[in-house]
């Protein structure tokens, strides 16, 4: 006979929670894709700049930390080991991404230095997630 572990309510709420964050940044992406010629054309010079020289592979790093980053969140929901390496996935892609919007691009020089807030803030939550991740298979709360 197997013993039923008791997972904590808070570990639901917070796979929830992480789940439509990364629905929102899912959406985010979509917008990013669905931006067509006339959009960027409307943006300040500067910004239609770093749209049109933006490289796929920043884009790729894009759609794999949202991407992940999503099905990470939603196993976690169904309580799945798999969640973890997808999570681990989305902090690559959002460290590559923001590799490329920091170091190659500057986008600090456009956006001024708030825009430094939102990544981090992605990524604090991102690594939260593999710690949290963690903690629920250290008490085999997925399977």
């Amino acid at each position: 006979m197997t013993e039923k572990i008791a997972i904590p309510k808070w570990f639901k709420v917070t796979a929830i929670l992480a789940f439509v964050w990364n629905l929102l940044g899912l959406m985010a992406f979509v917008s990013h894709i669905m931006m067509t010629p006339e959009m960027i054309s409307e943006l300040p010079s500067q910004e239609q700049a770093l749209y049109n020289d933006l490289p796929m592979w920043a884009t790729a790093a894009f759609a794999i930390a949202v991407l992940a980053g999503t099905l990470g969140s939603l196993l976690l929901v169904l309580k799945k080991k798999m969640a973890k390496i997808l999570l681990i996935a989305s902090v690559v892609g959002v460290i590559v991404q923001n590799y490329h919007s920091f170091f190659v691009i500057d986008s600090m020089a456009v956006y001024g230095t708030a825009s430094v807030i939102m990544p981090i803030m992605v990524l604090i939550i991102a690594i939260t997630l593999i710690v949290l991740a963690n903690k629920a298979e250290k008490h085999a709360w997925l399977s």
